[in-house]
């Protein structure tokens, strides 16, 4: 069976607010695969005014808490950038990518599969690093 990339319908650049995009990237984060035991909170970054658009950042921040351990050792951050075109049309739909905060690879929705693992991995080299300190 072939893996269908799940994405959302993103809002146009008209519509676009902070807190609309914070939405947003909730909803789009709930179509990914995840283990139940992941929690996560977004946070609005910044607005980045460039020539040709408007920038806005946010950041996701990953953790698995237990009962033994509330306080994670460590966490996983990936960042979002929600981009409105100033030169398209504002019927358009906004431009979204995201980072993961050990990466350089651009993801965007739709066209790539989340990885449970790429948090995983994080927050593995974080705990290596700290016990090597």
């Amino acid at each position: 069976a072939e893996y269908v990339i799940k994405n959302i319908q993103w809002t146009t650049c008209k519509d676009f607010t902070v807190q609309r995009g914070q939405e947003q990237i909730e909803e789009y984060i709930s179509t990914w695969e995840f283990h139940e035991s992941w929690l996560h909170w977004t946070q609005f970054l910044q607005e980045e005014d460039t020539k040709y658009s408007k920038r806005y950042h946010y950041r996701v921040c990953w953790s698995t808490p237990t009962r033994r351990k509330p306080i994670p050792r460590a966490t996983a951050s990936v960042y979002f950038i929600i981009e409105i075109s100033k030169i398209k049309p504002a019927t358009l739909p906004v431009e979204v990518f995201f980072v993961l905060e050990t990466s350089r690879l651009i993801h965007r929705p739709g066209e790539c599969r989340f990885r449970e693992k790429w948090l995983k991995d994080i927050i593995e080299n974080k705990i290596i690093l700290m016990e090597s300190l």
